[in-house]
């Protein structure tokens, strides 16, 4: 592993970011709490201290909106940005208890009994989707099923019409784009107008459900009431319907899609998951672990503290590196490697701890299994197409998601 100068290190870097893993190395084995030079951040990447960062709400705070709203030094970013509603804290930069105020809205949309009973549907919309391609031996398989399974999961469970799927990836994109601050000044200007767009599309809509509700997760945060029985305000509706889409989407796409390349790359693994379908819910566990959609997440200190014998001064920010944690030798020997049969897998912080565990995360186990049963059940001989793909990721701090996925494989008999 070649090694790196941490004094000269821009770990936020595309570079960097694109293929992370030998610094994560480094840093957890010679400052596994890093501080950026010349900066507040701290880039945290050992298991146990994060486990340790993220369940301590009083001094490790989410509330790190300033980093997202901070005003862009581009003015027409800005004078997009005031045609739409005020972005405020809900679900991902509170703590509690108010957090609870607005996670309880939520949970039961996305709970395990509602899950469950949504199976069919999942495996319905799987089907279908592979149907359209099955006899065509290769496949963009971003985009004609990494994409449009949980797009359309999502926009059924939104009370939107599947026939959107355009304009609901976009606003994610834009949305998730926005958190991964790593857009040139083009991306942002089209990420403001795209999130001012769906800003007005979704309060049009809470209208609408106001004055005729439905069964539908759009009705439910219209018209349920917080504090002693107001409304939620439209930015505060809208904040929770951007998370949600988000959380309901971007881990399952980019999950399958890191997946089905961790499996080719990995032939005998494969050929257990086909010898032994029960092994598939370990396997998706272990492409959790190994792939990590939401690479890190923010803290911010709200005393002096530390961590690991590290000083951290109040005010300071934290990147806990759920990506790195999952690689951590001394909870995941081997941890490389993949093992669709590995005892721990199941130990992983895809999708965080605590609090602020990611509330679309039994859905995109759901979606996970099912699209892996079914490729595998459906299709054979798997095999990157060449010339047509990059395999590099979406430039984003946060998250990690593959910009192209063209296969060729065989119809199963």
């Amino acid at each position: 592993m070649s090694r790196v100068d941490l004094a000269e290190l821009d770990f936020f870097s595309p570079e960097v970011q694109e293929c992370p893993f030998s610094v994560y190395q480094q840093l957890q084995d010679e400052a596994p709490v890093w501080q950026m030079p010349g900066t507040n951040v701290f880039v945290v990447t050992r298991y146990n201290d994060i486990r340790e960062i993220i369940r301590d709400p009083a001094r490790f705070s989410s509330s790190f909106s300033a980093l997202l709203n901070a005003g862009s030094s581009n003015e027409d970013v800005n004078a997009i940005y005031e045609q739409g509603y005020e972005m405020v804290e809900t679900l991902l930069t509170q703590d509690p208890p108010r957090h609870r105020v607005y996670r309880n809205l939520v949970n039961k949309v996305f709970s395990n009994k509602r899950i469950e009973g949504m199976r069919d549907d999942i495996q319905a919309i799987a089907d279908q989707l592979i149907s359209e391609w099955i006899d065509d031996g290769e496949v963009d398989l971003l985009n004609r099923l990494c994409v449009p399974l949980p797009i359309y999961v999502i926009a059924d469970q939104l009370g939107v019409p599947r026939s959107e799927l355009t304009l609901l990836k976009k606003w994610s994109d834009a949305s998730t784009s926005r958190l991964g601050r790593l857009a040139d000044e083009e991306q942002q200007i089209q990420n403001a107008k795209d999130i001012v767009e769906f800003q007005h599309y979704f309060a049009d809509l809470i209208d609408r459900m106001r004055e005729h509700p439905e069964d539908n997760i759009i009705s439910d945060l219209a018209n349920n009431t917080i504090d002693e029985g107001r409304l939620l305000t439209k930015p505060e509706a809208l904040g929770m319907i951007q998370q949600i889409l988000v959380a309901g989407n971007e881990t399952s796409t980019n999950a399958i899609a890191g997946g089905v390349v961790l499996l080719i790359e990995n032939a005998e693994e494969q050929a257990k998951l086909r010898a032994n379908p029960d092994l598939i819910p370990t396997a998706v566990e272990e492409i959790l672990r190994l792939e990590t959609p939401t690479s890190g997440m923010w803290r911010r200190a709200t005393q002096d503290t530390e961590i690991d014998g590290v000083a951290i001064p109040e005010g300071s920010f934290l990147m806990v590196r759920f990506a790195a944690g999952n690689r951590d030798e001394s909870v995941f020997p081997c941890a490389g490697a993949m093992q669709v049969d590995r005892e721990n897998a199941d130990n992983h912080m895809a999708f965080g701890q605590g609090t602020h565990f990611c509330l679309g995360a039994q859905l995109a186990r759901t979606e996970l299994q099912i699209a892996m049963t079914t490729l595998l059940r459906r299709t054979d001989n798997w095999a990157l197409v060449e010339g047509k793909n990059s395999l590099k990721h979406h430039p984003n701090v946060l998250l990690r998601g593959l910009m192209d996925l063209h296969i060729s494989f065989d119809k199963v008999a």
